[in-house]
């Protein structure tokens, strides 16, 4: 039986498998026209899979060309001279394995040829590949090279402008016989990246090449193929919760089906629910799996980056995506951030955007204690047939950032403006724990939006928070929060906006918005510390004995 795979390049004997055609066709058709391509994208993206399975198109149905496959990550820690002596003898091989995989014999001069040939930088480089398209163009049929380097990145700094100048002359000189007809690179940082002196990049002629996500009919292909062969089937509201928790990043959507279809012992006679779901993500982000391993390192890079997501995820003005960004251009390398339709900023996804959350939330803020009053519980919360009462919940939030007054800035590390949004969140992720509840982030974006979606026996909880604008924006908040709950198929919705502005006051109104009860709370955010003599005074009061 084949199983979801996320331990490197899957394949088809093995693993499940989305079969990408449109993009495939693309890409191959690219290559047919000569063109030097580029794909760069984040890691675990599918990357090495895809053109893998191009190569193997090219291999054994068209023998017009003549693939040639290297992998520069062995190459990360050489020098020029070791990195081209070694590529030598890699091509060598190479072209020798496509020979045996064909079932063909290697011609005896081509034999020679290759046996003796030698790379010692990139013009021999150049007179090689010119030397093996005479040997493939002799007779009646002559094959095309089509050359693919997976693990670009891993090219030794002192190689990379002469190697790029190489296949640049090449490409710009359209010989006859160009060779390789068509140059595939593939890797996490892009061309101008990889310009270590930052001038302009000597591969100009590259033909980018986009290799997105799974779409929610890719996600549905895919685990579509286990349930034909073992006959289990997913709630389709499962599906599309794995679609938007995932973002369809191919790693993530994997790994999510592998933890449900192997790892929660549910019986293959039933049907996946939203109930497997849920445990299945919990697990997920508990975990320290290589995607959100890298994840986690690459944000905690830079300083800036925490302030930059935050900024994203809870201001609604948005930040304008632009790869000229220094920082922007770095976390969508990393697979952080992609733009959104708006083309602004987004959060790749909302497994990203817990994560990200959890990296910056402190360990203790110090308030954990006063969340909610003495001798009380989250289970004091519930209604008697075993519902969360949200409004009572919610009330108390507000009481408790009245009861902490000051000290909510004092929660180490946290910026000022994001500090009402870590605390919602750090208490909310207390009180649906102690109920043996699930909470997870619903909205893959920023905008000063964060949908938290709570799930507790059987039932689902919606709660949108935002920063205070203007009424305006508030009044749109509703009017979005109940379109969305209309999506979600809730009747019920809970809006809390945070108040940074000098005079805040408190706020809580229920109505009524196209049949949907909205549930909302204007929460007043402690703007700075009160000032000493204004302390003093207070003791001094509470010192005061009380006139008779």
């Amino acid at each position: 039986m084949r199983r979801f795979g996320t331990l490197g390049p899957v394949n088809p004997e093995q693993h499940y498998i989305v079969a990408r055609t449109e993009e495939l066709t693309d890409f191959i058709k690219r290559v047919k026209e000569g063109r030097y391509i580029v794909i760069f994208a984040p890691r675990q993206t599918g990357k090495t899979t895809f053109f893998q399975r191009a190569l193997a198109a090219l291999t054994t149905e068209d023998l017009t060309y003549f693939p040639i496959q290297l992998n520069f990550e062995i190459y990360v820690d050489c020098d020029r001279t070791e990195f081209y002596e070694s590529l030598g003898k890699q091509i060598c091989k190479e072209i020798k394995r496509v020979f045996q995989m064909r079932g063909e014999e290697l011609d005896e001069a081509l034999k020679h040829f290759l046996d003796n040939a030698q790379i010692t930088n990139h013009l021999s480089m150049m007179e090689f590949f010119e030397q093996v398209q005479h040997f493939l163009k002799a007779g009646e049929n002559w094959q095309k090279v089509v050359l693919i380097i997976d693990e670009f990145d891993g090219i030794p700094t002192t190689a990379l402008k002469g190697f790029l100048h190489a296949f640049r002359h090449t490409y710009v000189t359209q010989a006859t016989f160009q060779c390789p007809h068509s140059l595939g690179i593939v890797g996490v940082k892009n061309i101008t990246q990889l310009d270590y002196d930052r001038s302009v990049s000597p591969f100009n002629i590259q033909d980018d090449f986009a290799l997105p996500n799974f779409t929610l009919d890719q996600v549905q292909e895919l685990i579509g193929q286990y349930t034909d062969e073992v006959g289990q089937t997913f709630n389709p509201e499962v599906l599309e919760s794995i679609y938007k928790q995932t973002g369809g990043q191919p790693f993530l959507v994997n790994r999510f089906a592998q933890i449900i279809t192997e790892e929660l012992d549910i019986p293959k006679t039933e049907t996946i629910t939203l109930a497997h779901f849920s445990a299945a993500r919990l697990q997920l982000v508990d975990e320290n799996n290589t995607n959100l391993a890298h994840l986690t390192t690459n944000i905690r890079r830079n300083p800036r980056f925490e302030i930059l997501l935050m900024r994203i995820m809870l201001y609604e003005e948005g930040l304008p995506f632009s790869l000229r960004n220094e920082l922007i251009n770095e976390l969508a390398t990393y697979g952080v951030l992609a733009r959104g339709n708006d083309r602004m900023c987004e959060i790749a996804n909302p497994i990203y955007l817990h994560c990200i959350l959890q990296v910056f939330k402190p360990i203790v803020n110090g308030l954990e204690d006063d969340y909610f009053p003495q001798d009380t519980d989250g289970n004091q919360y519930l209604t008697p047939d075993g519902h969360i009462q949200m409004e009572r919940v919610l009330n108390n939030f507000m009481d408790f950032i009245a009861r902490a007054g000051y000290r909510i800035l004092q929660v180490p590390e946290t910026p000022q403006e994001f500090i009402g949004q870590h605390l919602l969140f750090a208490y909310l992720d207390q009180f649906v724990s102690s109920v043996n509840g699930v909470m997870y982030l619903e909205v893959p974006t920023g905008r000063g939006r964060m949908d938290l979606l709570i799930l507790h026996n059987g039932k689902k909880y919606i709660v949108e928070t935002k920063i205070w604008r203007s009424e305006r924006a508030y009044a749109e908040g509703k009017q979005q929060l109940a379109a969305y709950l209309s999506t979600e198929g809730v009747i019920e919705g809970f809006y809390v906006v945070f108040d940074h502005r000098e005079a805040p006051e408190p706020r809580t109104e229920t109505e009524t918005i196209d049949g949907l009860m909205i549930r909302s709370y204007v929460v007043p955010v402690v703007q700075e510390r009160p000032s000493r003599s204004v302390e003093q005074e207070v003791l001094d009061l509470l010192d005061e004995p009380v006139s008779q």
